[in-house]
């Protein structure tokens, strides 16, 4: 089943309406007809609306809504990545694999060891693509809601915005005790923030793990083999769904 996403303006009592470049993908595209059934969602409440199509219309499909679904299809807990920006196209990869893996935000963070620099007007084009990667995402993985990526804040900024969370962890190479580890994830809570630190190529600077410490971000490990940057979080991301999912 097809699934799209609107805004929560164009979903009504007994009728939604698609708008925008899914109107030609539905009409053209997939060449659907009247009748046929297609999932909706608003990217917000996680609610499935479940519709049938009603009539094309010049620019819009309108669609007939028959029954919503609230079968808890996403994660208990929210999960902010706090992502080191990475070389290359690693951020687009990066993003897909963890809006698959069910991560509720995505915070591209400008670390001391980033080989990236973005300006205001670049940061603001890669945000965009990168928006645009994670709906996608959200699409294929038929996701309720569609993850948001922000523009890239400072490391100070992320870990001031994360103190706040119910958990907060950092993988670090030098942070020892698997079994430490493994129970911290094993008792993650639920209908809580969780805030996941993740560097760029070069990991992190002493004296940013000094701060994320200071800062009640815990360290912990993933093994005792280097993980590439794309690599640990989508190990981390893993566990998270593995422990959290019901």
């Amino acid at each position: 089943m097809f699934r799209f996403f609107v805004e929560p303006s164009q979903i009504n009592d007994k009728t939604v309406i698609i708008m925008g470049g899914d109107v030609n993908h539905i009409k053209n595209v997939l060449r659907m007809k009247v009748g046929e059934e297609v999932a909706v969602s608003n990217g917000v409440d996680g609610k499935e609306y479940r519709c049938g199509i009603a009539a094309f219309e010049e620019d819009r499909v309108v669609l007939e809504l028959r029954f919503v679904k609230e079968d808890g299809l996403e994660l208990p807990s929210r999960v902010h990545l706090y992502q080191g920006l990475p070389k290359a196209d690693k951020m687009e990869l990066i993003i897909q694999k963890a809006v698959e893996l069910g991560v509720y935000e995505i915070i591209p963070v400008e670390t001391k060891r980033a080989v990236v620099k973005l300006d205001a007007k670049k940061a603001k084009q890669k945000t965009e693509r990168w928006q645009a990667i994670a709906e996608a995402a959200a699409k294929q993985s038929k996701r309720r809601i569609i993850p948001t990526v922000r523009e890239p804040i400072s490391f100070w900024k992320a870990v001031e915005e994360a103190s706040s969370m119910e958990v907060k962890l950092i993988p670090y190479e030098l942070a020892e005790g698997m079994d430490r580890t493994r129970e911290r994830m094993e008792n993650l809570p639920e209908n809580a923030d969780i805030a996941v630190f993740i560097g760029p190529e070069g990991g992190f600077d002493e004296k940013e793990i000094e701060l994320a410490m200071q800062n009640g971000i815990e360290a912990i490990t993933l093994g005792k083999r280097i993980l590439r940057t794309e690599t640990a979080g989508f190990t981390v991301m893993a566990w998270i769904m593995y422990q959290l999912e019901k």
